[in-house]
């Protein structure tokens, strides 16, 4: 009973949703089979540890990802990182991609949680036309990780202005940490 006591006491209020493809793998590193699923690819320096200390610090943690159900599989287990989501919600099965609020109400939904916990949610992506704006629509907090040149890093309007950008994942750290202070 103490222990349930403690371990609820260390839940945060800030929830953080990811995307997948240059967020937490490089896209560089990855392989596809004949089908174009992902069969394997790398984590970008430091994604892995900014999942674990998040989901260790008690953070709850979505992936919301365009793509195959299986390629994320394939990439999160492999990587160890599957467990550490409470939901993963993909643009296949949702039958939709990012921007569309399809993607982040699935995931919502998933965490048992409804449109007055945006303020609580962050959605951090590499994409400022599909996770920054996709957030941005819906007033989820956007953090923009601006740590690849795959995509461009310039809004095309006031919809892709990210609400934050930080260079590398590991910074998501100190910046939840600070966010969710800010809720308390």
């Amino acid at each position: 009973m103490k222990q349930q006591a403690e371990s609820k006491a260390e839940e945060k209020k800030l929830i953080v949703f990811l995307d997948c493809g240059d967020t937490i793998i490089d896209e560089g590193t990855e392989i596809r089979d004949e089908q174009g699923i992902v069969i394997h690819g790398k984590v970008i320096p430091g994604a892995d540890i900014m999942v674990r200390t998040l989901a260790e610090r008690g953070y709850r943690l979505a992936l919301v990802a365009d793509g195959d159900a299986q390629s994320f599989k394939n990439l999160l287990t492999q990587n160890g990182l599957y467990d550490y989501f409470e939901t993963l919600t993909y643009s296949e099965p949702v039958k939709a991609s990012k921007p569309s609020p399809r993607m982040f109400k699935a995931a919502v939904g998933a965490m048992d949680l409804s449109e007055k916990d945006y303020s609580r949610i962050i959605m951090v992506g590499n994409n400022l036309s599909r996770d920054v704006r996709g957030a941005n629509e819906l007033g989820i907090t956007s953090v923009f990780l601006s740590w690849t040149e795959r995509y461009p890093k310039a809004p095309a309007d006031d919809l892709e202005i990210p609400n934050y950008t930080i260079s590398e994942p590991q910074a998501l750290i100190d910046l939840v940490e600070a966010l969710n202070l800010q809720l308390a």
